[in-house]
C-alpha cells in the first residue's frame, strides 16, 4: 500500500460515508505540528483533565499543535467540558471506538497525531517519547504497557496474563512485527500515513487493524516504555473483555490467510497425499484389507487441504485487488496461474484423469460381467479417481471465481474513475 491511497468511503458494517465533513473543514485551518486526539463517550468525570495535560505538554515542549476530542454521542456534558479545557471538539454520530478516532484522524490538522483514551490512564503530559520518534522518522509508534509499567487495578488480570499477551503474540506471529504490546490505546502516527491505510474497523479492533495494516505496508513502527494508570471513571468501561477479545482475533485471522487457510490447507494436502501413497499396497490383517477407510479419510484430507490453499490464494488476491495489503512477491510471481485458461486446463485434465480411471474401472466391471466386485479392490481405484475429479472441478471453480472478482473490480473502478 503507498501512501496516498484513496480513503475508503464507507465503513464496515454500516451505511454511512466516511467523514469527509470534518476533513474538509480541517483543510480550512492552517497545519501544526501535533494533534493530540482523545475519543470520548460520556467522560465528563476525567476528559477535561486530561485535555488539559495535553495543552500542557504542547505548551511545555513548545510544539505547534491542538487538542482534538473526537465526540460519540455524550449525553453528560464531555463535549462542553472538553470545549471549557481548550479542546477543538469533533461530533461523531456513527458509534463506535473506531468510528470515532477514523472521524478524528480526519479531522486533524497535525503532521503527528498521538492518540490516547480520555479516561486519565495515560499521561499526557509525557509526550516526548512519541514525538521524537515520529520526528527522527517511525511512523507508528506504539505505547507498550507492560514495558513502562502497570499500576495495581489498571488492567484486569484476565487482559493482563491472557487477552493481552496471547493476542499481541498471535499479532506478532501472524504479521512479522515486533511489537510487544498491539492494544495499547495510546500510540503515534503520522497522519498522511495511516490515512493512506485505508483503516474501516469502528469497534475496538480498530486497534488491531492499524498495527496489522501497518506491518503489512511495510511502515517504519517502534515501541516506546509507557505507564497504564487506574482510570478515573465512576461507571464500567466500554471495553467488553470476550466480545472485543473475539473482535480482535477475527480480525486478525482475516487479514492473515497464511495461518488461517494456507498453512492448514498445506499440512491437510500434503499429510493426504503421503497418506495416499502409502496406502496403494493392501495390508492384510486377518485376511482383510483394513487399509481402505484410512485411504477414504485421506482423501478427504487432500480435498479439503488444497480448497484451504485456494481460499488462501484466492484470499489474498481479493485483498489485493481492494488494496487492503500490497501484492506479496509469490502472488506476483504466481499471477499467472490464476489466470482463467490456466486454472480451466489445469482443473479439466484433473478432472479428465480421474474419469479416464474411473472408465477404466467401469470396464472392469463390465469384464466381469457387471457381477460383484471386491470392495477392497473397487474403492482402490474409485477413492483416487473420485479425489482428482473433485480437486479438478475445486480448480475451475475457483478460477472461475478469481476471474469474476477481478471483471467486477475493474468495471467498478472504470465507473469510480469516469
Amino acid at each position: 500500500m503507498q501512501e496516498g491511497a484513496v480513503r475508503p468511503l464507507f465503513y464496515v458494517g454500516s451505511g454511512q460515508r466516511a467523514p469527509e465533513v470534518a476533513e474538509e473543514a480541517s483543510r480550512t485551518l492552517p497545519e501544526v505540528e501535533l494533534t493530540i486526539l482523545m475519543p470520548c463517550l460520556n467522560e465528563a468525570r476525567t476528559v477535561g483533565q486530561c485535555v488539559r495535560a495535553a495543552r500542557d505538554y504542547l505548551a511545555r515542549s513548545g510544539t505547534s499543535g491542538e487538542v482534538v476530542v473526537a465526540d460519540n454521542g455524550s449525553t453528560d456534558g464531555s463535549r462542553e467540558i472538553a470545549e471549557a479545557a481548550g479542546a477543538r471538539v469533533v461530533p461523531v454520530p456513527q458509534r463506535g471506538y473506531g468510528a470515532a478516532l477514523l472521524g478524528g484522524i480526519a479531522a486533524a490538522r497535525g503532521q503527528y497525531v498521538i492518540m490516547g483514551d480520555a479516561d486519565c490512564s495515560y499521561d499526557f503530559t509525557n509526550l516526548d517519547g512519541f514525538v521524537e520518534r515520529l520526528r527522527s522518522g517511525d511512523r507508528l509508534v506504539m505505547g507498550n504497557r507492560f514495558r513502562g509499567g502497570i499500576d495495581e487495578g489498571a488492567m484486569p488480570f484476565l487482559h493482563r496474563y491472557l487477552g493481552n499477551p496471547v493476542l499481541s503474540f498471535i499479532g506478532r506471529l501472524f504479521f512479522r512485527t515486533d511489537i510487544g504490546d498491539f492494544h495499547c490505546g495510546i500510540r503515534g502516527f503520522h497522519r498522511d500515513s495511516v490515512s493512506s491505510l485505508g483503516l474501516v474497523s469502528t469497534g475496538m479492533e480498530f486497534a488491531s487493524e492499524m498495527v496489522a495494516k501497518a506491518a503489512l505496508a511495510g511502515l517504519p513502527i517502534a515501541e516506546v516504555p509507557t505507564r497504564l494508570r487506574p482510570d478515573g471513571r465512576d461507571r464500567p468501561p466500554h471495553l467488553r473483555t470476550w466480545r472485543d477479545g473475539w473482535r480482535h482475533l477475527k480480525f486478525l485471522l482475516l487479514f492473515c490467510p497464511r495461518w488461517l487457510f494456507l498453512y492448514p490447507g498445506v499440512l491437510l494436502a500434503v499429510a493426504g497425499l503421503l497418506g495416499f501413497t502409502w496406502l496403494q499396497q493392501p495390508l492384510g490383517h486377518d485376511g482383510q484389507d483394513v487399509r481402505i477407510h484410512t485411504l477414504l479419510y485421506m482423501a478427504g484430507a487432500m480435498v479439503l487441504g488444497v480448497q484451504l490453499v485456494q481460499l488462501a490464494v484466492l484470499t489474498k488476491w481479493l485483498g489485493v485487488l481492494s488494496g487492503i495489503v500490497p501484492p506479496p512477491a509469490w502472488l506476483r510471481r504466481s499471477q499467472p496461474l490464476l489466470k482463467l485458461e490456466f486454472g480451466l486446463v489445469v482443473g479439466l485434465g484433473l478432472f479428465a484423469i480421474g474419469l479416464l480411471w474411473s472408465v477404466g474401472l467401469l470396464q472392469r466391471w463390465g469384464g466381469s460381467g457387471f457381477g460383484p466386485l471386491p470392495p477392497t479392490e473397487g474403492m482402490r481405484a474409485a477413492i483416487p479417481a473420485v479425489t482428482l475429479m473433485i480437486i479438478g472441478m475445486q480448480a475451475v471453480a475457483g478460477t472461475l471465481f478469481a476471474a469474476a472478482v477481478e471483471l467486477a473490480w475493474r468495471t467498478g473502478r472504470q465507473k469510480r474513475d469516469a
